[in-house]
């Protein structure tokens, strides 16, 4: 099994549609606008969610595209199914010989391979595809929404701490320049007085 673009993609929108619908209709513009695909893309994936009857259209002003569902009864797997990702690893094992192999039986036709190795990693992916599966179809949108938001909930602390630290700093580096001004501004005054002057210091260049 290899993931493509196109099943990454239809998850991340549905993820998007689920997260900003609020039961309300969002526009594929929106989508793309967020999550940086392309519009046409989108059109093309959204057609078949529809197909798949995990999304609805609404037409008219303010339309969009909606839920079929509730988030909770839709599963990845059923966003996968729909825009036909390929989520079983065994699916194309059908023990034919790989290309550049000229094996066929008496009658010319390619043989089927028949070796206990063969069989073996036929069993082994096969075990592999019911667990992807059974992963796949127990994970729902609301899952991923509620750990988005659970992830975005845990980074505004990190990002408001800090914003504290650094204002803090900020106002510790102002204090230190301030002492620093006044004392420079003392030292400059107690050279004055005791005859180091600009002219002192430029003799000292030349």
């Amino acid at each position: 099994m290899r993931l493509t673009s196109k099943g990454r993609y239809a998850v991340r929108a549905m993820l998007d549609l689920t997260t900003h619908s609020s039961g309300n209709p969002v526009r594929l513009q929106e989508i793309s606008k967020r999550q940086s695909i392309s519009l046409h893309y989108l059109e093309q994936l959204f057609r078949r969610l529809r197909t798949g009857s995990v999304v609805k259209s609404v037409r008219g002003p303010g339309g969009g595209y909606v839920l079929a569902r509730s988030m909770d009864e839709i599963s990845v797997r059923d966003v996968l199914a729909s825009v036909g990702e390929n989520i079983n690893p065994a699916k194309d094992i059908l023990g034919v010989p790989s290309s550049g192999v000229d094996a066929k039986n008496a009658e010319g036709e390619d043989i089927i391979v028949d070796t206990s190795e063969f069989h073996s990693t036929k069993t082994y992916f096969e075990n592999l595809g019911v667990l992807m599966q059974d992963y796949l179809a127990t994970t729902t949108l609301g899952d991923l929404a509620r750990r988005a938001q659970g992830n975005a909930a845990a980074a505004r602390p990190i990002i408001a701490n800090a914003s504290s630290n650094n204002a803090g700093s900020n106002n510790s580096n102002t204090g230190t320049a301030a002492g620093e001004t006044a004392s420079g501004n003392a030292n400059s005054t107690a050279m004055g007085t005791s005859g180091f002057g600009r002219a002192n210091f430029g003799s000292l260049d030349q």
